[in-house]
């Protein structure tokens, strides 16, 4: 459990390694190319300025009225057409960047979150693996559940062959099995005392960290409650500069929201697996008391049956009256 607690915490700090990464620089026009000249955007012309040319576009010279192979007269005006550049040529229109907050979004409102946001930060990490851990313990306790071992070794104590319910029991990875095989073995002694011992290693071992998430759901909403408190403050702070009031203000009740959203989302998240592990170890409790209750009855009644036996039937004796 150790390893799955560092591999969780090792995944996370690489997550949030990355998610901190600043986003990519915005994509710029080529040199030599002013925005309006970008291509694919119409070049806007004033009246009387002269038009652009494109050194690529040929030029065509129709000589107006006159039919083909004769010479323009003298002081005619030329009129002179430029045909648009061919496209198989022209450079594809570079597409716009994206804003950087859209990329960043989760790091800007952790540091509009206010310095409070750390202590929210470990919570979460650490009540995200303790969920991870317990998801996987209580998996493997689900495919460890061997319930008909356990028939089969009331039913051989039922017989009276405690040893082959003992050998039953032994290296099973139940926790009612291996309290049942405790209990076999040291009936001699104390089978109440070995029964209970048992069963409470294995109720601490499924109650786990449960400790820690109880303080989690409990610590996440007053640390967003002091994020409150802290986001107010800074904001009442700057009310006397008029100049910087409306922003300061705005930001000052942001950092507050937030703080307040973290908090609460982190107990709500802590709370419904805290409430679905505390059942399960209610479950596995009761589990317990009852195979232990089975035991000792099972026990009893071929322990008292065994004294029978050994004592056999009890010989009546009788005075003999003289006269």
């Amino acid at each position: 459990m150790k390893t799955l607690l560092i591999a969780c915490l090792c995944s996370l700090a690489l997550t949030l390694t990355s998610l901190a990464q600043s986003p990519a620089p915005p994509q710029t026009a080529p040199p030599g190319l002013s925005p309006a000249a970008s291509p694919g955007a119409p070049a806007a012309t004033s009246p009387g300025a002269p038009a652009a040319v494109n050194p690529a576009a040929p030029a065509q010279l129709p000589t107006g009225s006159a039919p083909p192979g004769v010479p323009a007269a003298p002081g005619a005006t030329i009129t002179a057409t430029l045909s648009p550049a061919p496209t198989a040529g022209s450079p594809a229109p570079v597409a716009e960047a994206a804003p950087a907050g859209a990329t960043n979004w989760l790091i800007d409102n952790f540091r509009k979150g206010g310095p409070i946001m750390w202590p929210i930060l470990i919570v979460s990490i650490i009540g995200l693996t303790v969920v991870i851990e317990r998801v996987f313990w209580w998996t493997g306790r689900w495919f460890r559940r061997d319930p008909k071992r356990i028939e089969k070794v009331f039913t051989a104590i039922e017989t009276g062959d405690v040893t082959e319910a003992s050998r039953l029991s032994r290296g099973s990875r139940d926790p009612v099995l291996r309290m049942m095989w405790n209990g076999l073995n040291h009936q001699h002694a104390s089978l109440q005392g070995a029964l209970q011992v048992a069963a409470g290693i294995e109720i601490k071992r499924a109650g786990r960290f449960l400790v820690v998430m109880d303080t989690l759901v409990t610590l996440a909403p007053l640390l967003g409650l002091l994020g409150t408190i802290t986001g107010l403050i800074r904001s009442f702070s700057f009310l006397g500069n008029e100049e910087l009031a409306v922003q300061a203000v705005t930001g000052g009740i942001a950092e507050a929201l937030i703080a307040t959203a973290c908090g609460l989302g982190i107990a709500i998240f802590s709370l419904v697996p805290f409430n679905f592990f505390t059942s399960r170890v209610s479950n596995l409790e009761f589990e317990l008391q009852t195979a232990a209750t089975n035991l000792e009855v099972m026990l009893g009644a071929q322990t008292a049956a065994r004294e029978m036996e050994i004592a056999g039937p009890t010989p009546t004796t009788g005075k003999g009256s003289s006269i």
